[in-house]
Order: C-alpha cells, then sequence, then structure tokens
C-alpha cells in the first residue's frame, strides 16, 4: 500500500478518459488503432495509490493490449469526492464501470494489494451481476481472500499510518515528510485502509469461473508463498502463481518482466 500526491498529473502523463464512465477509468496514451489491441486490460491501484502508478505500462503492452486505470475517489481530478470505504460498494461502482467495456473484446483486471481485493470483488460481480466473463485475473501481493484478516492500521494517527507507509516501500518519503503534502495524501489512504481492513469475504455466489494468476515479493512478508495455491479455492478455472525478487512493492522494479508475463498469459 503506497500513497500519492493529489498535485496535478504532470503533462507528459496527463491521462484521458477511457471509454465507459470517465470517472473512473483513465487511459495513459494515445488508444490502440481499432482492431489493434487483442485484450483490454483495467488496472487497479493499492491502497492510496491512483491510475498513475500505472502510466508507464501502456508503453510495455500496447498495441497488444489497451490499458485503462481505476481512479478511486478522493484523489487527482477526484479529490473533492468523498472517499469510498466499503468494499460492496467500490466494487460494484469498479464493476459497473468496466462491464461497459465487455463488448470491445476480452477483458482481465490486474489488481496490487487492496487493488487485488477489488479485482477479485469486481470480478464475482461482472459475472453475477452484469453478465461479463472476464478473461483472467491477475492479482498482486494480496493474501487469497479466505485468509484476509481484520486490521485497526486506519483508526491509527496520520504518523502511524506514514511510517507503515514507509515500511512496505513504493512511498515517496518526501511527500510523507512534508506535513503539508501528508495532510493532503492521507484521507485517501486512511479509508482505503478501512476499506480492506474491514473487508470480509462472503463465499455466496460461488468461486469465479475464470484463470486466475497470483504475483508476489519474494520478500514480502504479508504474502507467504505457501498461501498463494490457496486461491485455486476462489475459481473453479486453473490458478498459478508466480514469485518476484523484492518486497510488496517487487513491481516497481520488475515491471517489464511482469507485463511481459502477464500478456503472454492473457494472449495465449
Amino acid at each position: 500500500m503506497h500513497s500519492t500526491s493529489r498535485h496535478p498529473t504532470p503533462p507528459n502523463g496527463t491521462p484521458t478518459p477511457a471509454p465507459g464512465p470517465g470517472r473512473w477509468l483513465r487511459r495513459y496514451g494515445p488508444p490502440p488503432t481499432t482492431g489493434e489491441a487483442e485484450a483490454t486490460l483495467v488496472c487497479l491501484p493499492h491502497a492510496g495509490g491512483a491510475p498513475t502508478f500505472f502510466r508507464d505500462w501502456p508503453a510495455l503492452l500496447t498495441p497488444a493490449l489497451d490499458v485503462v486505470a481505476v481512479c478511486y475517489p478522493g484523489r487527482q481530478d477526484r479529490f473533492d469526492e468523498p472517499c469510498i470505504t466499503d468494499m460492496t460498494v467500490m466494487a460494484g461502482e469498479v464493476a459497473a464501470a468496466v462491464a461497459q467495456l465487455a463488448d470491445r473484446g476480452p477483458l482481465a483486471l490486474f489488481g496490487h494489494s487492496m487493488g487485488a481485493a477489488v479485482a477479485y470483488e469486481a470480478a464475482r460481480l461482472l459475472q453475477s451481476r452484469h453478465g461479463v466473463r472476464p478473461a483472467h485475473l491477475f492479482v498482486s501481493g494480496l493474501l487469497p481472500p479466505h485468509r484476509i484478516l481484520p486490521g485497526t492500521r486506519h483508526l491509527k494517527s496520520d504518523a502511524a499510518l506514514a511510517a507503515d507507509l514507509l515500511e512496505q516501500g513504493g512511498t515517496d518519503a518526501q511527500v510523507l515528510a512534508d506535513e503539508e503534502l501528508r495532510a493532503l495524501v492521507m484521507p485517501a489512504v486512511r479509508a482505503d485502509y478501512q476499506l480492506i481492513e474491514t473487508y470480509r469475504h462472503a463465499p455466496a455466489g460461488g468461486p469465479l469461473d475464470i484463470p486466475i494468476t497470483a504475483y508476489y515479493g519474494q520478500d514480502d512478508a504479508r504474502t507467504p508463498a505457501a498461501t498463494m495455491p490457496d486461491w485455486q479455492l476462489h475459481t473453479h478455472a486453473s490458478t498459478e502463481s508466480r514469485s518476484f525478487p523484492g518486497g510488496h512493492f517487487y513491481l516497481q522494479h520488475h515491471r517489464s518482466d511482469l507485463t511481459t508475463d502477464i500478456r503472454e498469459r492473457l494472449l495465449a
């Protein structure tokens, strides 16, 4: 989990609304030519994160994949919107936005940490509520849903939350050290922590019917390798896991290898 500045996105990374509800989906870079992309990959950021976390992914995956990222309320150009602290609400909104991309061909979801939990629950709703079956679910840095335990970090002070973010890595220490910037980002961080720490997996509805690939950092104590096979309990289709060197934010240092693996699995 890592925070993001609410300062405007730099000009060279200015997002454009992706097809569908513009409040929720962002695209970085030009869209693929009609018929060029073989599938759409929807990326969901971690707690406190923003779609800019995936701004480099289109360059690694386009034109084979059309990459769009989810923007949660309470950050970037949605700064003035109230944050969502309930997983049912968040997953429902994301699923409704993503469902509008279904007529463009195969659709897959990738989420990291909290974003992986949102992606999983959104995938369930896409199937049950919208009649949309994603081609693949990619989860990163997350325990299997039934293993996620309640937490209380969202009740702690800003300083304690900032310390937790720094411990995980992936956070700009200068942002957290600046009191003014920290005051801007902490409401979204706290809300996202509350969302994941109050989340309870409900088995109603049964497992998914789509392949799941689980990624994790070899040094991430929050996602022990021994727990990854349990993702099989959440789908009738196949599951695989792959580790990368590093901790919770291993993907910052292995973007190329990770995105190559995603592309190969999705387009196989």
